[in-house]
C-alpha cells in the first residue's frame, strides 16, 4: 500500500469519537451520583464493594495506556516480539499481588503503599519518602509519558496542535477523576476494556490479512527495510530489522533482552509495579473481599496474554506495510515524519490505523487510543491524589478537616498536570525512539529497591526501620547517580543513526552494565543491607508485625487494640493508627483490653456548624466536591469500619479457595510455557537484509531483493 501523508480521520471518524466521549461523560456522571464520595474511603477505594469484573478489567486498562499501544508496537516494529516479555512479566506478578500481597495489605486495613510502610516499620519517613518518590515517577514516566504518547497518535490522524490536544484531553479525564473519584474511575475502566480490545482484535486481524496472516509475518518481516532512499542514512544498518526479532529472551550478553537480566533484573522493577505501585494496588484494594481481590487478578492475567498479538505484533506489520515511515533511519526524514531525529518505529500502530481500517472504523480506534490516554490518565491522577492527600498532606496538617482533604487531592492533580505537560518536551527529546524501553529503563534506577523493602516487609519479620530507610537511601544515592551519568550522556551529543557523539563519553563500566543486570544489583544491595542492619540493631516492635506480614495477616489482633492495651485506656487518634476512620477522630472505651464502645466525633463538628444549616453556595459546592452531611458521614464511617473489619478477615469458602487455585495453576503454567515457546522455538523464516546491502542504492532495492528470493 503505497504512503498517504494527507491520512487523518474524516468527519464520519469525528463523529464516532464525539459519540464515544458523550457515552464516557456519561457513565462518569452516573458514577458520580452513585459514588459514596463523602468519605475517604468512598472516594479513594470505592468503598470497598467492587466485584472482580470491574476490579479486574480496570486493573487491565489501568495499565495499558497510549505508550503501550505505541510503545510496544513501536518496539515490536524495532526489536520484534521480546518487548512481549514485559507482558509475560506482568501476568504471573499480578498472582503475586493477588496471593502475597493483596491479603497482608486487606488484613491491616492499608489505604496506600506509604501506609503499610508506616504500619510495618513505623515512624513517618518512610512513608513520606516513598510517596515524594511515587509521585516523582508519576510524573516524569507514567503521566508526561501518556501525554507525549497520545499526542503523537493525535499528530498523526488529526494534525492538530499538539499541546491544545493534550490539554483538551487532560480536561476531560480529570472531570471524571475530580467528580466521581475511584469509583467514576473503574466504571469508565471497564467501558474502555470493552472498547480496546474489540479495536485492538479488530486492527489485529486486518493486519493479518493484509500481509497473509502469521506465515506472512515470518516471511516479510526479514525484509521490511525502507524503499526511499532519502529515509535511510547510507553505509549504516541502522535500518535493518533485529535478526532475532522472533526470539523473546536472548542471550545474557544482548545489549536489548537478556535472559537473565530480564529474569532477575527486570522483575525487580516489575514487582514494584504490580505489588507496590498505587495506581494497580488501589484497585485491588477496592475489592469487597479477598476472593473478588484474586479473582480480579486472575481476570487481568489472562486479559495479558493477548498484548503479544494485538500491540506488538500489529507493530511489526506496520513496518512490514510501510517500512519507509515506520523503519526511517535519516534524522531530517524522520523529523518530518514524526517529529523526532532517533526513529519514527513509535508511530507503528497509528500509521497501521490510518493505513487500514476504514472510515467510522478509524474514529473508533481513534476512541481506543483516546480511552487508553484517558483510562492511564485517571488512574494516576486519583492514585496520585490519594497518596499526597493520605500520606503527605495529612502528616502536615493531622486535623484536617474531611473538606480540606478532599480540595487538597483536586487541588493535585491539576499541579500534576502542569508539571507532566511541561515535561513532554523533554521526553519528546530523550526517548531514544522507543519511548517504552525509556519507561522502563528510567523506573529500574529508582524502582527496584521498594521491591526488595516490600518483599522483605511482607515475608521478612525481622527487618526493622532502621534496616530498611538506610537501606533505602544508599540504594536511592546510587541509582541516581547512575540516572544522572546516563541522562548526561543522552543530552550531552546526537545519538541518532550515523551522527558521531562529540559530547560527554559514558565510563565503560556504565556503558556496558545493562541497566537490568543494575537493577538487580541495586536491589540485592538494598536487601542485604536491610537485613544486616536489621540484624545489628533492636527487632521491630510486636505491634509493627500484627497483621503486616504474611505469616501473621490471620492475627486476630488488631494494632490499634494493641495501642489501646499500652495506654491503658488512653484514647487513640484515627487515621494515623485506624485508617478505618482515618478522617474522624473516635474515642475508645476499654474493659479488659477489649473494645467495648466506639464513639464517632467527625472533626468539622462544632456548636456553630451545628446550628447554622449550610446555604445554597455551600451545599453545591459540598455536592461537588462529595462531601456529605455530618450526620451521615458519621453513618457511613461506622457502616464502612464494619465492612473493612468483615474484609479483614480474609474468609474464604472452600469452593471458591479450590476454583481459584486451579486458576493459579492454569494462567501460571501458561505464562511459564509462553516464555519457553517464544525464546526457544526457531521459527523458519527468510534471511534477513544481508549485511553486505547496506552499501546498496534504496533504487536497487527490488532487484536485490528478487535475486534473493529468487536463490532462496
Amino acid at each position: 500500500m503505497a504512503y498517504n501523508s494527507e491520512s487523518r480521520l474524516t468527519s464520519a471518524d469525528i463523529g464516532v469519537v464525539v459519540g464515544y466521549f458523550v457515552l464516557v461523560v456519561g457513565v462518569g456522571v452516573f458514577a458520580m451520583c452513585r459514588a459514596k464520595r463523602n468519605s475517604v474511603s468512598g472516594y479513594f477505594l470505592a468503598g470497598r464493594s467492587m466485584w472482580f469484573v470491574p476490579i479486574g478489567a480496570s486493573l487491565f486498562v489501568s495499565n495499558i495506556g497510549t505508550e503501550h499501544f505505541i510503545g510496544l508496537a513501536g518496539s515490536g516494529a524495532g526489536n520484534g516480539i521480546s518487548v512481549g516479555a514485559w507482558e509475560l512479566n506482568a501476568l504471573m506478578l499480578l498472582q503475586l499481588l493477588g496471593w502475597i500481597f493483596v491479603p497482608v495489605y486487606i488484613a491491616c486495613g492499608t489505604y496506600t503503599m506509604p501506609e503499610y510502610l508506616s504500619k510495618r516499620f513505623g515512624g513517618t519517613r518512610m512513608r513520606v519518602y516513598f510517596a515524594f518518590l511515587s509521585l516523582i515517577l508519576y510524573i516524569f514516566t507514567k503521566c508526561s509519558g501518556d501525554l507525549f504518547t497520545g499526542a503523537l497518535f493525535i499528530q498523526q490522524s488529526l494534525k492538530w496542535d499538539l499541546y491544545l490536544s493534550i490539554v483538551l484531553l487532560v480536561l476531560v479525564t480529570a472531570v471524571l477523576t475530580i467528580t466521581g473519584g475511584l469509583t467514576a474511575v473503574i466504571y469508565t475502566d471497564t467501558l474502555q476494556a470493552v472498547l480496546m480490545l474489540t479495536g485492538a482484535l479488530y486492527l489485529t486481524g486486518a493486519g493479518f490479512y493484509e500481509i497473509g496472516g502469521f506465515t506472512g509475518l515470518l516471511e516479510k518481516y526479514p525484509q521490511a527495510v525502507p524503499k526511499n532512499a532519502s529515509s535511510i542514512v547510507p553505509g549504516t544498518t541502522c535500518h535493518h530489522p533485529d535478526k532475532q526479532a522472533f526470539r523473546m529472551l536472548r542471550e545474557v550478553d544482548d545489549d536489548y533482552m537478556p535472559w537473565l537480566g530480564f529474569l532477575l533484573g527486570q522483575t525487580p522493577g516489575s514487582i514494584w509495579y504490580w505489588c507496590a505501585d498505587q495506581v494497580i494496588v488501589q484497585r485491588a484494594l477496592a475489592a469487597k473481599s479477598v476472593s473478588h481481590a484474586q479473582g480480579a487478578t486472575l481476570m487481568a492475567g489472562f486479559i495479558k496474554i493477548l498484548p503479544i498479538f494485538i500491540m506488538v505484533m500489529p507493530g511489526m506489520m506496520s513496518r512490514i506495510l510501510y517500512p519507509d515511515e515506520v523503519a526511517c533511519t535519516n534524522p531530517d526524514y524522520c523529523m518530518e515524519v514524526c517529529q523526532s531525529k532517533a526513529g519514527c518505529t513509535n508511530i507503528a500502530f497509528p500509521r497501521l490505523v490510518l493505513g487500514l481500517m476504514p472510515d467510522g472504523a478509524r474514529g473508533l480506534m481513534m476512541a481506543v487510543m483516546v480511552a487508553a490516554l484517558m483510562s492511564d490518565l485517571d488512574s494516576i491522577f486519583n492514585s496520585a491524589s490519594t497518596l499526597f492527600t493520605i500520606d503527605i498532606w495529612k502528616r502536615f496538617r493531622q486535623r484536617a478537616s474531611v473538606t480540606e482533604l478532599m480540595i487538597v487531592g483536586r487541588v493535585f492533580i491539576v499541579v500534576m498536570v502542569g508539571v507532566s505537560i511541561a515535561w513532554v518536551p523533554v521526553i519528546k527529546e530523550s526517548q531514544g525512539g522507543q519511548v517504552f524501553i525509556y519507561i522502563q529503563e528510567i523506573t529500574n534506577y529508582l524502582a527496584p529497591p521498594f521491591a526488595a523493602v516490600f518483599l522483605l516487609g511482607v515475608l521478612v519479620p525481622r527487618v526493622n526501620e532502621k534496616g530498611a530507610f538506610w537501606a533505602l537511601m544508599v540504594a536511592f544515592v546510587t541509582g541516581m547517580v547512575r540516572l544522572f551519568v546516563v541522562m548526561v550522556y543522552q543530552f550531552d551529543g546526537e545519538t541518532y543513526c550515523g551522527a558521531k557523539n562529540t559530547g560527554y563519553q559514558l565510563p565503560g563500566i556504565v556503558k556496558n552494565f545493562h541497566y537490568m543486570y543494575f537493577s538487580l544489583f541495586i536491589t540485592l544491595l538494598t536487601a542485604v543491607l536491610a537485613i544486616v542492619i536489621s540484624l545489628f540493631t533492636e527487632k521491630p516492635e510486636e505491634k509493627y508485625l500484627i497483621r503486616t506480614t504474611y505469616w501473621t495477616r490471620h492475627d486476630p489482633r488488631r494494632p490499634d487494640v494493641l495501642d489501646i492495651e499500652l495506654s491503658r485506656g488512653h484514647g487513640i487518634k484515627a487515621g494515623v493508627d485506624n485508617p478505618a476512620v482515618e478522617m474522624n477522630d473516635v474515642d475508645v472505651k476499654v474493659a479488659d483490653g477489649e473494645v467495648v464502645k466506639k464513639v464517632f466525633r467527625s472533626p468539622e463538628v462544632t456548636e456553630e456548624s451545628a446550628e447554622q444549616p449550610p446555604g445554597v453556595g455551600r451545599r453545591v459546592f459540598n455536592y461537588l466536591c462529595g462531601v456529605g452531611s455530618i450526620d451521615e458521614d458519621e453513618g457511613k464511617a461506622k457502616e464502612m469500619m464494619d465492612h473493612l473489619e468483615d474484609i479483614a478477615s480474609l474468609q474464604q469458602s472452600k469452593c471458591v479457595k479450590i476454583v481459584l487455585t486451579v486458576g493459579l495453576c492454569i494462567i501460571m503454567g501458561i505464562g511459564v510455557a509462553m516464555y519457553i515457546f517464544w525464546s526457544l522455538y526457531k521459527f523458519d523464516t527468510p534471511p534477513f537484509y544481508p549485511e553486505g546491502a547496506a552499501s546498496l542504492l534504496p533504487g536497487d532495492y527490488n532487484s536485490s531483493m528478487t535475486a534473493m528470493n529468487t536463490t532462496v
